[in-house]
């Protein structure tokens, strides 16, 4: 594809200065509806090395009110980002609404370069692919603007761009041997960005090829394409139709329950209790160490009923683990920040790094429950969230994370007992709010939801795990054996 291309395409400097008069002014008030709009938008530079794409950055970012957007130079991954899922470095990079982010360079470096040089193998890269496609589609989805950009030269100007570069000092340094390497195999680098195009040229997100050699022509053609994608994507966002708020059940009701299989008679003594809570807690202790030595990394979901129980499993646990290794992350209402970017871009800045557990106590499922059964989104989200959501976790599967996730099971009769006990006990009392009652008159609307969400998101790599919670020494205990041989699994597996 790319050696059909034709790269002698140019503009005179009055031709571009004629066409620039236009769009330069144009796109600045584009910029200014977008954030009116609250219109999120990525751009993508990608491309051959020294084919302007730098230049090309500071000729779109000058019609531009500099504090509407970010420009991001992305270079081989640090060690801590290599301690973390492919995609996590790019989430926490994403733009919130009506901001622009511009990428020198980005999540296509792992397909190319990185492909290229041997630093990921090919056999990767389907599986880095998918997860382009599945994070580009589920931002769009979301609402992003995602606009991209392929430059293209010859080798012969590649070359001779190379060597004017380093006939000078300051600048001798832009040139790696990397580069002269990708020059020497022109062929093959071309052969393997084709791949590429082919693999991630969607309709949600598709590629812009600028032919590069002539700077002026490319200048005015990624001015022209970005114009136009704002004034497409404010129109679609001034004439989209509101999206239907409903739960779905009306006219969808589900069949069986799994929740109504849980057994809530499930008991222990208090003396069983003591026994295996201090075996399994040294356990934990000692499997805690060898997850570190072996850089695994472990996440943690917590969901269940109010006064499920969920503080108190998950205190036992992090009695057993060393501080250091840790992070409980209890998640409540987005605050504004978190409301203005991707429902998902919250969680994925706590994700752990290699070794290490994150724990949520509430987590990305509330999309599929309390925003749906409340109303705060719309059914088309919720609905897509199941895919967006099992996504996300067979990345941090795919990366080496062990994924488990609990309901903590309750019944009606015995939350009603929590939540007065709540009342009464003074050290208990912040405990309970009038939006625990509120949420209690919801319990029918709530189980149908878990229930689906039970279904749609249980995995093999990471499972829902259904915790009789009527009995809390019961519950603690279950949750800390799971965990327990989850781990030994995984260690054994390394």
């Amino acid at each position: 594809m790319l050696d059909k291309i034709d790269l002698s395409k140019s503009f005179s400097k009055n031709q571009a200065k004629e066409m620039l008069s236009s769009l330069e002014p144009k796109l600045s008030l584009l910029q200014r509806e977008l954030k009116n709009l609250n219109i999120p938008v990525m751009i993508v530079f990608e491309g051959l090395d020294a084919s302007g794409k730098g230049t090309q950055i500071s000729n779109l970012i000058s019609p531009l009110d500099p504090r509407g957007f970010e420009v991001f130079t992305i270079g081989k991954e640090t060690t801590e980002e290599r301690m973390h899922p492919f995609m996590w470095r790019f989430w926490t990079k994403t733009p919130a609404n009506g901001t622009i982010a511009i990428y020198d360079g980005s999540w296509y470096r792992r397909v190319l370069q990185d492909v290229f040089s041997g630093d990921e193998t090919r056999e990767s890269l389907p599986a880095s692919l998918d997860a382009i496609n599945s994070f580009e589609k589920q931002l769009v989805d979301g609402g992003m603007l995602i606009v991209k950009f392929f430059f293209v030269i010859s080798k012969k100007e590649q070359s001779k761009r190379f060597e004017n570069l380093l006939s000078k000092k300051s600048t001798s340094w832009r040139v790696t041997k990397d580069d002269l390497d990708r020059n020497k195999n022109y062929d093959s680098f071309i052969k393997l960005s084709d791949e590429m195009l082919l693999a991630t040229d969607t309709e949600y997100a598709n590629w812009t090829i600028v032919e590069a050699t002539d700077k002026e022509y490319a200048r005015v053609k990624v001015l022209n394409q970005v114009v136009n994608a704002f004034e497409e994507a404010i129109e679609t966002v001034r004439t989209a139709p509101k999206g239907i708020v409903d739960d779905g059940f009306s006219s969808c009701e589900m069949t069986g329950s799994a929740l109504a299989k849980a057994d809530l008679t499930k008991c222990i003594s208090d003396k069983e209790y003591k026994d295996k809570l201090d075996k399994l807690q040294k356990k934990l202790g000692l499997l805690h160490s060898q997850l570190y030595a072996k850089r695994v990394p472990v996440v943690l979901v917590f969901e269940g009923w109010d006064a499920g129980g969920k503080g108190g499993a998950i205190k036992r646990l992090t009695n057993a683990l060393d501080p250091r290794g840790y992070v409980v992350n209890p998640s409540s209402a987005p605050n504004d920040i978190e409301r203005s970017h991707h429902y998902l871009w919250r969680f994925w800045k706590k994700i752990p790094k290699d070794g290490h557990i994150s724990i949520f106590d509430r987590s990305w499922y509330g999309r599929v429950m309390v925003e749906r059964i409340e109303g705060f989104c719309c059914r088309q989200d919720w609905e897509r969230a199941f895919k967006e959501i099992n996504k996300m976790e067979k990345q941090f599967y795919d990366h080496g994370a062990v994924v488990l996730k609990f309901w903590m099971q309750i019944d009606k009769d015995e939350q009603e007992k929590r939540f007065k006990e709540r009342q009464t006990i003074p050290e208990k009392n912040w405990k309970i709010t009038d939006e625990d009652w509120r949420n209690r008159e919801k319990w029918d609307s709530y189980e149908k939801a878990v229930d689906e969400m039970l279904i749609r998101t249980s995995t093999e790599h990471a499972p829902w795990i259904i915790v009789e919670g009527n009995d809390k020494k019961y519950a603690r205990i279950k949750v800390i054996e799971t965990v327990v041989d989850a781990l030994e699994k995984a260690l054994k597996s390394k």
